[in-house]
């Protein structure tokens, strides 16, 4: 299966333009955003679990990494509300459920060999730092060999510099609306700029608060021998 698989080339989806396919098991939905493969994959979803739905035990053979986004996630390990993310390495088990209903964004076979750190997050107590701009904070979440994730908040009316993303960069917009010059992404909007784009990005009076990834576009990745 091929869904925005060319990654040289830049992505935008709103979440009207959202369109959920039942998995392979009952109560679980995905809104594929990116995908190269069959049912393992490298592979970037918005994946619904309906309540009482769940998956059997599997092993995640290339890693898998969770950002938590209504709701509560679950597995034999813990509970992780909404502002949870998760790490769970190559070659790790688990039984993943959610007793009332969820929401998760999930990447699947985006890890280094070498990545082996399993991670749980609370963001909603963990500390934030400064950004490089006034109006900007950051909360770091991973980083390894060049790819970092992290949640940013961007206040009103802030604007950062023209720069470039020689790795590349993808957003998911979790409140408010996030801006560059090319156009305005509302809350689940999904955005990958390809390897050496450009923009100047911005907020108007909503501000914005985003999940953001980059560098795994130019990185030696476990999912890359699916492209």
């Amino acid at each position: 299966m091929q869904i925005n698989s060319d990654f040289t080339q830049p992505v935008i989806i709103l979440p009207e333009q959202y369109q959920f396919v039942d998995s392979p098991l009952p109560g679980v939905s995905r809104m594929m955003l990116d995908r190269v493969g069959k049912e393992v994959a490298r592979a970037t979803s918005i994946v619904k679990y309906t309540a009482g739905a769940g998956y059997s035990s599997h092993t995640h053979g290339g890693g898998e990494e969770i950002f938590v986004l209504s709701g509560t996630f679950s597995d034999e390990h813990g509970d992780y509300p909404a502002g949870t993310y998760l790490r769970n390495p190559p070659g790790s088990e688990h039984t993943p459920f959610s007793k009332d209903g969820c929401t998760i964004l999930v990447k699947l076979w985006q890890f280094a060999e070498d990545d082996l750190q399993s991670m749980v997050v609370n963001t909603k107590i963990a500390k934030w730092l400064p950004g490089q701009v006034e109006g900007l904070s950051v909360l770091p979440l991973h980083d390894h060999d060049g790819v970092s994730t992290a949640l940013v908040r961007w206040a009103p009316n802030t604007e950062f510099s023209n720069h470039t993303h020689p790795g590349g960069e993808e957003i998911l917009v979790l409140e408010g609306v996030f801006n560059d010059e090319y156009g305005s992404y509302p809350a689940g909007s999904w955005i990958r700029n390809p390897r050496f784009s450009k923009h100047t990005p911005f907020t108007q009076q909503q501000g914005a608060l985003i999940y953001v990834k980059v560098g795994h576009l130019d990185a030696n990745l476990m999912g890359d021998k699916f492209l």
